[in-house]
């Protein structure tokens, strides 16, 4: 669906490089995860794959259409929310979605519809001056949604909301995937990452670090270890125990056959962890 290939952006117009040798590809009905710090490239990329910025230098293609060619058949298939929002404030919420569904020559959905999915259905005729921060979030992402895109860009879709909502939000962004719809997900949330993304890259200065599904990297630089509570003359222990040495393995086997286990995990590196463990930065 989403094709990139040596993809290179310089503000300037120099060497002095914002993306640098970006190469990578999103399969159709996959949720693609491009996670980094601020400033690590995430929305210059982002932009240049839907149109925002020039392609420069590189490759980039969305369901074979080149975005040095673009036209209303590549705005028709792709759905963008963005992080600020970027609505008619003079507007309601319904007006807002009623008149960016007219961008479209695609059937659209009823923004009705959208504006209740997403919990703005008591809102709908309020001009969007009267919306909070979280509210305007929402109305940007149900407006991504009108045409029913083939590929959605969604940059950091429930950054500042209440857990509720944020889950009503995640809950829509699966059942998008259910359907066959590409989702190119920017984001530093790296919980949230791990949650809804098939695959991830690591973005760090402009560049690609690591590419794979979040449990292949767990996997890859978990701790290989397990966390065991047990009662110890009727006092409740914990422990962590290597899975990696003959020693934890003997010291474990030994604990199974007491019968005192109460617990027993495995441990596992999260997302955030590896990235820092291998870009050697953290995600602030």
């Amino acid at each position: 669906m989403l094709n990139v290939k040596g993809l290179y952006h310089s503000y300037s117009k120099d060497e002095h490089y914002a993306v640098q040798d970006m190469t990578f590809q999103v399969e159709k009905g996959e949720i693609f995860g491009f996670l980094g710090p601020s400033g690590a490239g995430k929305s210059t990329t982002q932009s240049i794959l839907f149109g925002l910025l020039e392609l420069q230098r590189g490759e980039v293609s969305i369901d074979g259409m080149s975005v040095k060619k673009l036209s209303d058949d590549f705005f028709n298939m792709i759905g963008v929310s963005f992080e600020s929002p970027n609505v008619y404030k003079n507007l309601t919420g319904l007006e807002n979605l009623k008149f960016y569904s007219k961008m479209f020559n695609v059937a659209t959905e009823k923004p009705e519809e959208l504006l209740k999915e997403v919990g703005l259905g008591k809102d709908m005729n309020k001009k969007a001056s009267q919306y909070s921060k979280g509210m305007l979030q929402r109305l940007v992402f149900a407006r991504s949604m009108i045409n029913n895109p083939k590929i959605w860009f969604l940059d950091e879709p429930t950054s500042g909301l209440d857990p509720e909502t944020a889950s009503r939000i995640k809950a829509i962004i699966k059942r998008k995937k259910d359907q066959g719809t590409t989702i190119f997900l920017t984001t530093h949330n790296m919980n949230i990452a791990d949650e809804l993304c098939d695959r991830v890259a690591f973005v760090n200065d402009g560049k690609i670090i690591l590419i794979d599904t979040p449990q292949k990297l767990k996997l890859r630089y978990g701790e290989r270890s397990v966390k065991v509570e047990f009662m110890d003359q009727e006092k409740l222990r914990t422990e962590f125990i290597s899975l990696v040495d003959k020693q934890g393995q003997s010291q474990l086997q030994k604990l199974v056959e007491t019968g005192r286990i109460v617990t027993m995990h495995s441990q596992e590196a999260s997302l955030e962890e590896i990235f820092i463990s291998v870009v050697g930065r953290g995600l602030i």
